[in-house]
This record gives C-alpha cells, sequence and structure tokens, in this order.
C-alpha cells in the first residue's frame, strides 16, 4: 500500500480473479447492449440457453442487409396486438425505458388500457429472482372474471439473460398464460412481431381444441364455409371480401391477428386460410398443422381480384360457373372504378407494413408508373404470385429493404411522387419531391375489391400536385437548419476553418492508428 488513508484494511483483502469461459463467444458489438447492439445480445441470449427459439426465428424471419430494427421496437407489434383484443391483460418484463417507451407509444395509437410492468435490477436478473416476480405478478392478475388471457413478454434484456418464460403455468385459475420473447436481435420488424403473438395464441388454441370442446364465437358459427384472413387490415376490407365471396357461397371468417379469444377457434376452423399479409410465419404454421390450406395474395385491383377468387374456389371445390360469376359480379365495377379515377406519375413505395405488393398492384392498374417497390418484410412463399406479376410490369422489389436503399431508389429514381417511412418522406421534402407516409396515408384505406378501386387516387393525385408547392417551400428555406445553420442563431456562425482542419488531421491519424492495430 501506499500513503494513501484509509478507514479499516478492506483494501488489503485478497481478490479473487476469475478466468473467462474457453467457449465464450467474442463480442464484437456496441458495448451498450440492447436491440441495435450487433449481435452481443444475441451472443447473451444463447449462451443463457434461448438458442431454441432464435433459430426458430432466424427461420420464420429471415434478416437482410442489416442485422438490427430500423423502424419502432418490434415489441410494439406484438403489444398492440394483445392491446386491441377484449379480455386480455399484458405484462412486459424489460429495461424501464424500453417499457415507458413502448408504453407511450401504444397509448399514442389508440391504447386504452394498462399496460402491465414487472421491473428488476441487476441482482434480481442475475438471482433468478426476476422470474419468481413475473410468476407472482401474473398470479395476482389471473382473475377469470376479467381476463381470458394474459399475455407476457421478455424484451432484449431478459431475453438475453435467459429468464424463462416457458416455466410459467399455462393457465391460473382458469386464465391463459402466453409467454413470448420479443427481442429486437432476433425480430427484424414490428410487423413481424404481431405474427409472434398471433402464432404463439393461434398454437394456444389449437391446443385447446384437440383436447376437447371449446367455446363458439360470441356471433356464432357461420352457416357457409369460411375464409380466415390473415394479416391487419382496414375495417371496411373484410367486409368487402365477404362480399365477393358470397356468389361462390362462401362466408369471410376472423381476422388474425383476432379482436378476443374465442375467435382464434373460429379462425381455426376455416375452409382456407388467405395470406392477405405474407410474412405471417408461424401464423400459418399453425394453421399448417390444422390441416388447412393457404393461398397467397388478395383481391386487390381487376388482375388480382380476378385470380385471387379463382385461387380461393378452387381450394374449396367450387364449380368453374360459381367461380366465373363472383368475378363477373365485381370485376366489371373495378374496371370502371380504376378508370374514373386515373393515376398520372411516376412513384416510388416503400413501407414495413406487408403490403407493400397490394398497393404497388393497386396503383400500377390506377395507371401509375411504380419503377421500385421496397419491403422491410422478408420474401416468402405466399408472396410469389405479387411478384410475378409486378416484376412483368417491370417494377424492381426489394425485400428487407433498408432505408438506405430506399432513399436511394427514391435519390435514383426522382419520382413524382414518394411513398415510404417517416425519413424516406424526410428525404423526399428535403429534395423537393412530394412525399405521403405509408402507414397513416395510404394503409389506413380500403384496399379489397370496389372500394378500393378508387380509394388511393385523391390522395395520391393531390400529392402529386403539390410539386410546384413543394419547389417554392424548397427555394424559400434553402440553407436553413443543416450543416452550419443547424440550431437557433442570433446571428450568422463564427465558422474557424482552422479548427476545422485541425480536428480533421486528428480524425485522419486516430484512423490510421486503428487501421494499424488491425493488421497487428
Amino acid at each position: 500500500m501506499s500513503d494513501e488513508v484509509t478507514y479499516d484494511s478492506a483494501a488489503e483483502a485478497e481478490v479473487i480473479k476469475g478466468k473467462p469461459r474457453e467457449d465464450a463467444p467474442e463480442l464484437t458489438g456496441d458495448p451498450g447492449l440492447g436491440c441495435h447492439s450487433g449481435k452481443d445480445m444475441e451472443v447473451a441470449a444463447r449462451m443463457a440457453g434461448q438458442s431454441d427459439f432464435l433459430d426458430q426465428y432466424a427461420r420464420d424471419y429471415p434478416q437482410g442487409p442489416h442485422d438490427k430494427p430500423q423502424s419502432m421496437c418490434p415489441a410494439f407489434g406484438s403489444l398492440r396486438v394483445g392491446l386491441r383484443m377484449k379480455r386480455v391483460a399484458t405484462v412486459l418484463s424489460g429495461s424501464a425505458c424500453c417499457v415507458y417507451g413502448l408504453t407511450f407509444v401504444s397509448h399514442f395509437y389508440g391504447a386504452r388500457r394498462s399496460v402491465g410492468y414487472v421491473p428488476f435490477n441487476s441482482e434480481t436478473l442475475v438471482t433468478g429472482k426476476l422470474f419468481e416476480d413475473i410468476r407472482d405478478s401474473v398470479h395476482e392478475l389471473a382473475d377469470p372474471d376479467r381476463f381470458d388471457a394474459i399475455v407476457v413478454t421478455n424484451l432484449c434484456v431478459p431475453t438475453a439473460s435467459g429468464v424463462p418464460l416457458r416455466l410459467l403455468p399455462d393457465e391460473i385459475n382458469g386464465v391463459r398464460i402466453v409467454g413470448i420473447d420479443v427481442p429486437g436481435f432476433g425480430i427484424p420488424t414490428h410487423a413481424e412481431a404481431k405474427d409472434v403473438l398471433a402464432g404463439a395464441m393461434l398454437n394456444y388454441a389449437r391446443q385447446e381444441i384437440e383436447a376437447g370442446p371449446v367455446a363458439a364465437p360470441e356471433g356464432g358459427k357461420s352457416d357457409r364455409p369460411t375464409v380466415t384472413m390473415l394479416g391487419e387490415m382496414f375495417p371496411a376490407d373484410p367486409m368487402m371480401i365477404g362480399q365477393m365471396l358470397a356468389p361462390m357461397g362462401l362466408a369471410a371468417g376472423p381476422v388474425v391477428p383476432c379482436r378476443e379469444w374465442r375467435e382464434l377457434y373460429a379462425a381455426l376452423d376455416c375452409g382456407a386460410v388467405a395470406a392477405i399479409h405474407p410474412f405471417y410465419t408461424a401464423a400459418i404454421r399453425e394453421f399448417e398443422a390444422a390441416g388447412r390450406p393457404i393461398i397467397g395474395s388478395a383481391p386487390v385491383g381487376h388482375d388480382g381480384t380476378a385470380d385471387w377468387l379463382k385461387a380461393i374456389g378452387e381450394s374449396f371445390g367450387i364449380a368453374a360457373k360459381d367461380i366465373a360469376k363472383a368475378q363477373n359480379t365485381f370485376l366489371p365495377a373495378i374496371k370502371g372504378a380504376l378508370g374514373a379515377k386515373p393515376i398520372n406519375g411516376t412513384i416510388t413505395l416503400s413501407g414495413y407494413e406487408g403490403s407493400e405488393l397490394l398497393v404497388a398492384r393497386l396503383l400500377i392498374e390506377s395507371g401509375a408508373d411504380v419503377p421500385y417497390v421496397g419491403s422491410a418484410c422478408p420474401k416468402t412463399a405466399w408472396s410469389q404470385s405479387d411478384i410475378d406479376w409486378l416484376e412483368a410490369k417491370g417494377v424492381k422489389i426489394k425485400f428487407r429493404a433498408s432505408l438506405e436503399e430506399d432513399c436511394a431508389a427514391m435519390e435514383g429514381i426522382k419520382p413524382d411522387l414518394a411513398i415510404g417511412t417517416t425519413p424516406v418522406v424526410q428525404k423526399a421534402k428535403e429534395l423537393g419531391i412530394p412525399g405521403l407516409y405509408f402507414t397513416n396515408l395510404i394503409s389506413a384505406r380500403p384496399l379489397m375489391g370496389p372500394a378500393g378501386a378508387g380509394s388511393l387516387a385523391d390522395v395520391v393525385n393531390a400529392a402529386i400536385a403539390n410539386k410546384e408547392r413543394m419547389d417554392h417551400m424548397r427555394e424559400f428555406f434553402e440553407g436553413v437548419g443543416s450543416g452550419d445553420t443547424a440550431g437557433v442563431w442570433e446571428g450568422t456562425p463564427n465558422i474557424r476553418e482552422d479548427f476545422r482542419a485541425t480536428n480533421l488531421k486528428k480524425l485522419e491519424k486516430a484512423a490510421r492508428a486503428a487501421k494499424a492495430r488491425e493488421m497487428i
């Protein structure tokens, strides 16, 4: 010891030094763990015994050029699914900042119920007390008079730490317990997180059906064979689909994700499943286990409706004349609606909802030129018919498209209108290109059948007509809020080029040193 003043002999105690595990893989990501930490969280999760479901996620949701989410936290998708269901409670287990953000955005999008939260600290996480706290909270919450099910969701840190939700009881006091892990390092988009919970609920419901009789939906059982629709849609679309199915003696079944638990039984009790959103891989696996055929694409536009009705009819063994009757009832109205509201202009389209290909088909049949479509969701077998149709029209399709790719396509094509996510639209407007946010302005409109045929024209044409206004705004704000003028200034910024040159030399020297270390 030195001449340092101490208060006890604790500093003289022998320190026991551990040694690293030889089988521990090297961590290469960012030092701050989270959904954007590269592979570090995934490595930790696998070391904690979570490899099985992470491998399943890798098969269900193959990643693209980027290995981290570029939209909001993926868990937002599964959270919304649970919050929309009647008599279903939601409990989150994760870092406080993550839970705050998810809770805030869920209420911003209209949630009207509380979100449960089980807090933790380093001690409870490491010792396993967090799992006990989750189990206690679920027992306390399980009131059959209030809930049919409780959904417990592990976010990034509990998943990486191996908190075993699979050890929770399947039911408590008659209330179903559904535990899922939705880490940002395993689920690329929040749209696919909806499938994680939908698939888990369908799996639970399918086992209940196999075990014995289950309750009928509140609306009763249809007297006609039904088609279950997979993927969130505008509320009018299922009704429109039901009208188009009626001439074939069929009915529209529930929409998955469902709004109440009993609808899961009705969804499984169908004649076929329409994969309106084709990336619901886990849900499709459950339907296939129940022996239900899966039909891709959707009744969008003239060609899409004709092909979809034919595919649905053939899957049910409907006579050709009855299929033709349904087609002849609606196709003329669709063609008339498309012709009445044409769209003239070049449009680039990108998004993360999973319906990008369907919207592109509708825009093209309305007369628009759509050279590029980017989707943050993956390519699946059930999107193939849409891919074939679009590629035959000369469309370049990019699955698992990154923000950089969407922006590059928009900048290279210089369209009359850019439809995309918030940063794509922001970039477009900076360039003087009119833009529309896909989620709020395109997804929130009917797309199916005659109702969808003219639904996009008004908003799209109005946006394209704003080109002159965008040019004027760009000229007015040119040079404001970027570079040296970013922020709020009372006068002209004092720019010191000599300081910049000095700092640049320091950065270049540091970069050379880092390169030299890599070579060593």
